[in-house]
């Protein structure tokens, strides 16, 4: 009984916190009736597709990482991750915009990382534009000048926002 104990008291402070962390917002509890079910990226086309029961809803021109070729293997290597995720939170008030935090590091990337004596990084998100990057505009997908993050304008992560809830399978390909 005590380590069930343990674990709910864990499991009630990570819910806690994700209510508290400022700026984040914790999954939805409802689905929209349009919500998608999977984003598959595919980095070597710059293409980022929301599904709805097998069915394209929407697709969108992408920006990665500026070394966006192979797996992220480590923090600061620039790469965009490849493999399974999900959209675990969101920021409402970030710096590009809004974004949708991806799951990365899964515990492969944990366990590669260990291996190679390196951190994975963290903080991989789809998000929106900074001020500093507006000069781009539509054409944005053409520059690598994320950090490894997946972008797209402004006006498409507020359509993105609407559509993606919380504990969306997001699948990232080379």
């Amino acid at each position: 009984m005590r380590f069930f104990s343990a674990r709910l008291t864990s499991a009630a402070l990570i819910v806690l916190f994700l209510f508290y962390l400022p700026g984040a917002s914790p999954a939805q509890p409802f689905f929209r009736e349009d919500s998608v079910d999977r984003i598959v990226i595919e980095k070597s086309k710059r293409t980022m597709t929301l599904y709805r029961e097998g069915q394209e809803v929407k697709s969108y021109n992408i920006a990665l990482g500026r070394d966006p070729v192979g797996h992220k293997l480590m923090q600061g290597d620039q790469r965009t991750p490849e493999g399974v995720y999900f959209i675990d939170y969101r920021i409402s008030n970030s710096v590009y915009h809004k974004a949708l935090h991806i799951s990365y590091p899964n515990m492969i990337d944990v366990e590669r990382a260990k291996a190679l004596g390196v951190s994975p990084g963290g903080k991989i998100m789809i998000h929106g534009m900074k001020e500093d990057k507006f000069w781009m505009g539509d054409v944005h997908y053409l520059f690598n000048w994320t950090n490894g993050c997946i972008a797209v304008t402004n006006s498409e992560i507020e359509e993105i926002w609407a559509l993606v809830p919380d504990w969306t399978m997001v699948e990232i390909r080379p």
